[in-house]
């Protein structure tokens, strides 16, 4: 059984500051190929599709396509705002961070 990915609080009040649902807009998760550096994340933007997870907080909106759902299992999608940048970021259990 699947454990869905979480969506932090903070992450949806960052989607209702830019006024994501406003647009008719969500959050848009993608797993793409990775490398040495684990999994690589597209972040955007988007509406949904019939397909998607679509995870709802606070009027917003969170989105993941079916292929990439199994690689963010028990996943955290959070949202942060540091001296390096503020950013969406993901805490995933499943990403591997060495090289063979």
């Amino acid at each position: 059984m699947q454990i869905p990915p979480k969506v932090t609080q903070r992450a949806f009040d960052r989607l209702s500051e830019i006024g994501a649902a406003q647009k008719g807009q969500g959050l848009r998760i993608a797993v793409e190929g990775g490398g040495c550096s684990g999994f690589q994340y597209d972040i955007k933007l988007d509406t949904p599709a019939p397909d998607d997870l679509v995870l709802t907080g606070g009027g917003e909106t969170v989105m993941i396509d079916t292929a990439s759902l199994p690689f963010l299992e028990n996943a955290v999608i959070d949202f942060t705002d540091e001296l390096i940048g503020a950013r969406f970021v993901i805490d995933n259990p499943n990403a591997s961070s060495s090289c063979g």
